[in-house]
């Protein structure tokens, strides 16, 4: 049976010499898989259509779905809102690869959930729409997700106490609480004052604030790239 519904690409790998096999946040049914052919290689078919599952492509969907089936298929495919400058900025670029890893890690759940998906769909095109003043975004981005979670952190003592309960108080003292504070209560779009070492102990203290309440969220890759735009 076909079903329409909105999706954000969490990420694809190759599968045979012109297939991909994505895997979409749907708000519909939740993480979804689908083998997708002729997307890859150059012939007429293909040319463009990979570019639809670049990771947090915002998507308009028309899918096939069996519960009992591990891959489905997609029958009509269209990008909703291009992204304006996430693909061009490589400081937002660098962003957006973390958010694709943190969503990787935390999206598991096979059903819909409306209030996530929204909240996902519209956070990234704030991030999108953003000229300047962004460099908390992934900050506040990790903050305001433990919401739809169920772990959000109602003060920054909050996520200190259980962090340091399990390992340890941080190293350094200065305003990350503060900061840490103000990034809890203040949209996207309220610039938060910060620095670079404030941000990258923040991040830190965060990721294991996640390693605490989401099984299987390991050590993230793209901190690297996320440290060094810090710089």
């Amino acid at each position: 049976m076909l079903h329409k519904t909105r999706g954000i690409v969490l990420n694809f790998i190759k599968y045979k010499e012109t297939s991909i096999v994505t895997k979409i946040y749907t708000e519909v049914f939740g993480v979804q898989s689908y083998i997708v052919n002729s997307v890859r290689g150059g012939g007429k078919k293909s040319k463009g259509k990979i570019s639809l599952f670049q990771p947090l492509t915002l998507l308009d969907l028309v899918v096939y779905h069996k519960k009992a089936t591990g891959l489905n298929r997609i029958s009509e495919i269209k990008c909703l809102e291009p992204y304006q400058s996430i693909p061009y900025n490589f400081k937002k670029s660098g962003i957006a690869l973390f958010i694709t890893e943190v969503l990787s890690k935390c999206l598991k759940e096979e059903e819909g959930n409306e209030p996530l998906f929204e909240f996902l769909y519209h956070s990234l095109l704030v991030f999108d729409h953003l000229s300047d003043s962004y460099e908390n975004f992934h900050l506040q981005f990790l903050l305001k997700l433990s919401r739809y979670l169920g772990f959000e952190p109602r003060s920054s003592d909050e996520v200190f106490d259980q962090v340091h309960e399990y390992i340890g108080k941080p190293q350094g003292a200065g305003d990350e609480g503060q900061v840490l504070s103000q990034l809890i209560e203040e949209p996207f779009t309220q610039y938060v004052k910060s620095n670079n070492a404030t941000r990258r102990l923040l991040l830190e203290e965060l990721i294991k604030f996640y390693q605490l309440h989401v099984e299987g969220f390991t050590d993230l890759k793209s901190t690297t790239v996320l440290r060094e735009l810090m710089e």
